[in-house]
């Protein structure tokens, strides 16, 4: 397949580092040497199912195509207010589609992931055309009272038009399992028969193990992509990494061996948005003209599982 437009939706609340320092024990000069963040958009007053179906038809108006002529949505979630019906089917109807949908829970690799399910149905012969929205409040799982993990955090909403085309030449899914590292849970609903102790716990993060990881995982699964396709990494054009942390967007171009300019970051004023991480920079690529057409693009995510997913493609 090939993407043929764009989208994305941030709050409008911009929550600064010295604002967090107002009730953490933080500071800029603390946050922004070991993140690259100096603040991020943080829900307020909106709805992310509306910010989620805000960037959707704005990637449906960029691709110049009407949601009637939607096959499939797939829409990538962590976590929002609702538990049923899915975010996707809340998507569909908000946007007037009249396809198929399904939410996929891939945590910050959610956008690579959708890619592939994508092109796995259009080369099934099922689809011409899919919606992929990532949709994500990643501040309402953590703790603000936690300044290892909460500073770290931006919501918004992005999305990706898909038609027939030649223009995604490869993608690599990884996965092993490390559930202890980077996880969060929830307390559900007692019912008279539960007798085993449950707890609420916000999201908690080794964030040295989360390094190691990130760094390993998207150099490989690039390299990987690249030596499959007879590549290099100087023949990529951009590199459209998860904007979770610019010390490990550096780490990970330096074992590329490739130049800064490679390499847009949006990090510095969005933190990370989880799987809408990518979309959102993709979005923001493509309409300040930093994308050309032709160009080739390595796009680059990892989260919670450990997942992690790399694709190749042609703009």
């Amino acid at each position: 397949m090939k993407i043929i437009g764009t989208g994305s939706v941030l709050p409008k609340q911009i929550v600064t580092n010295d604002m967090l320092s107002e009730f953490l024990d933080t500071s800029d000069a603390w946050i922004y040497p070991r993140t690259g963040i100096k603040h991020r958009h943080v829900i307020s007053d909106e709805k992310l199912e509306d910010m989620a179906i805000e960037a959707a038809k704005k990637a449906l108006d960029d691709a110049g195509m009407k949601a009637e002529d939607l096959d499939f949505i797939i829409c990538s979630n962590v976590v929002n207010e609702y538990i049923t019906p899915s975010l996707s089917c809340i998507i569909q109807g908000g946007t007037g589609a009249a396809c198929p949908c399904i939410d996929i829970n891939c945590a910050c690799a959610g956008f690579i992931y959708a890619l592939d399910f994508a092109e796995a149905q259009y080369r099934a012969g099922r689809v011409q055309n899919v919606l992929i929205v990532c949709a994500e409040e990643p501040t309402r799982m953590t703790s603000w009272k936690d300044r290892n993990v909460c500073v770290l955090f931006g919501d918004g909403a992005g999305a990706a038009v898909l038609t027939a085309g030649d223009n995604i030449k490869g993608i690599k899914l990884s996965a092993a399992s490390s559930t202890e590292k980077l996880y969060q849970i929830r307390k559900l609903e007692p019912t008279p028969y539960i007798t085993k102790e449950e707890v609420d716990i916000p999201l908690q993060m080794k964030g040295q193990d989360v390094f190691k990881f990130a760094v390993k995982a998207s150099s490989g699964d690039i390299q990987y992509l690249l030596d499959k396709l007879g590549m290099t990494p100087d023949q990529v054009d951009k590199y459209l990494l998860h904007q979770a942390n610019i010390r490990i967007i550096n780490s990970i171009r330096e074992h590329l061996g490739q130049p800064e300019e490679k390499f847009p970051t949006n990090v510095e004023t969005h933190g990370n948005s989880s799987s809408a991480s990518c979309p959102i920079l993709l979005d923001e690529c493509n309409r300040k003209g930093i994308l050309k057409r032709g160009d080739t693009l390595a796009l680059s995510a990892f989260g919670a599982g450990f997942i992690s997913g790399a694709a190749i493609m042609e703009w």
